[in-house]
């Protein structure tokens, strides 16, 4: 199930910033037409991807029309062209969805130009406070709220308990310094026997799994004072993380500095080919090279022994071989990680205000969010995630959520994502002989992109 959030062409973002006419001091917005009588009318609700399940799709369209007489129509629309579609479709009345999925790194660019309509008044009765406070940031806009949080996925670590074993570690690690020093020995002692094996396999190009070393520290990619954003690279906070994440690119990973946060899993698995790569026997692939990963919570579906069912691979997960826990931070919580998921809000444009304020109270129900926690995807209101269950997983989802971050909400970060920038300054960041003059350098290519308008 692909859940990375995608980013934005230089000529959509244009697009996107073309969407000032559509304001959210509408009529609309407080109230006018806010009907909530559905005879005869359809809404549409795009959701991004196939990670809403056909059975919540279901309840969805079902319950809206037992509580409005309408119907709801369900559209999908790939991750890779949501943003070009919204771009496009939300200036236009007639064509505009009335409810829309985004990812949540996304949600900044358009809330920004006024694309979705204030719910403010809806924020305590879908969930206020109980809501994921970092997603809900993502979709604010002095301080009222125009997008929140659909569902949410964290990252964490997996890792292989018998190297670790193997290695001399049995206890997985309870701060930053400790998870740093402990990934470094394994890819010392390389206990695997194998060439350029891992302690820790970190693409040099991570940045997603990377900025939790600045997170931890204390620092940041970028701040806001005044209504200007700037970019934060060589605040001593953030360097002291850039510092440990240039330690680690050095002596425990062997991951090549343009390799991104794509399939880590393969690294972990005894039978994934890893491409490029070979034994002496040229027909056979190297497989189980490294002892550790970070990723979002639902690769753990692709680790495990390789199986197959109804034509289809399965994997088979071994509690003595493979285990995960939340990256501890140094101050007795989780390490801030950045989280994936994404917002849902109102389409500015909506000719059915109502209605869609309607089916955004099902959604938020402890029904509807139940229902998403049973089937993986993190609910929206904390009140509600017992429901992913119990299991390890869940446990460290749960933990590594309780401390996410996003990254910056500034008008202009669709900008800096699709520009690729920050794959170019972290796969630059082991090499560099002056971190610090690294990124004075890059902060002064990302503060204007942040602030474009």
């Amino acid at each position: 199930m692909k859940r990375k959030l995608a980013g934005v062409t230089a000529v959509a973002l244009a697009s996107v910033l073309a969407l000032g006419a559509c304001s959210s001091g509408s009529d609309t917005s407080s109230g006018g037409g806010a009907s909530t009588d559905g005879k005869g009318k359809t809404i549409t609700l795009w959701l991004a991807g196939a990670d809403t399940p056909d059975a919540l799709r279901s309840y969805l369209k079902k319950e809206f029309t037992k509580e409005t007489g309408g119907k709801l129509n369900i559209q999908q629309q790939d991750w890779g062209d949501i943003v070009t579609k919204l771009t496009t479709a939300l200036p236009d009345a007639n064509n505009t969805p009335d409810v829309t999925e985004m990812g949540n790194t996304q949600s900044p660019t358009f809330t920004n130009v006024g694309a979705f309509l204030d719910i403010s008044d809806m924020y305590k009765d879908l969930g206020g406070s109980n809501l994921l406070q970092s997603f809900v940031q993502a979709g604010e806009v002095s301080g009222k709220n125009y997008t929140l949080p659909y569902y949410f996925g964290s990252r964490y670590v997996f890792y292989r308990k018998d190297i670790w074993a193997k290695a001399g570690i049995t206890t997985v690690p309870t701060t930053l310094d400790e998870f740093n020093t402990d990934v470094t020995t394994i890819a010392e002692k390389n206990p695997a026997g194998i060439a350029n094996f891992s302690g820790f396999y970190l693409g040099g190009q991570d940045w997603r799994d990377g900025i939790s070393w600045i997170f931890a520290n204390g620092g940041d990619i970028a701040k806001e004072s005044g209504g200007k954003w700037t970019a934060t690279l060589d605040d001593p906070a953030t360097l002291k993380g850039l510092e440990q994440l240039q330690a680690l690119y050095k002596s425990a990973s062997n991951a090549p500095n343009d390799a991104k946060d794509s399939n880590q899993y393969i690294y972990l698995n005894d039978d994934d080919a890893i491409p490029g790569a070979t034994t002496t026997d040229p027909t056979t692939p190297v497989s189980l090279a490294a002892a550790t990963i970070m990723a979002p919570g639902w690769a753990h579906w692709s680790i495990g022994t390789k199986g197959e069912k109804d034509g289809k691979v399965t994997r088979t997960w071994d509690d003595n071989t493979f285990g995960v826990f939340a990256l501890p931070g140094n101050d007795g919580k989780p390490a801030p990680v950045f989280a994936g998921g994404s917002n849902i809000g109102i389409s500015a444009k909506s000719k059915n205000p109502g209605l869609a304020k309607t089916l955004l109270k099902i959604i938020f129900s402890k029904t509807y969010q139940e229902m998403l926690g049973k089937n993986g995807l993190g609910p929206a209101n904390s009140k509600y995630v017992s429901s992913l269950g119990d299991d390890e997983f869940a446990k460290a989802l749960i933990s590594s959520a309780s401390n996410s971050k996003l990254t910056p909400a500034a008008p202009g970060w669709a900008s800096v994502e699709s520009s690729n920038v920050l794959e170019e300054f972290f796969s630059k960041i082991k090499d560099a002989p002056d971190l610090k003059a690294l990124a004075t350098q890059y902060d002064s290519k990302i503060t204007p992109m942040l602030n474009a308008k």
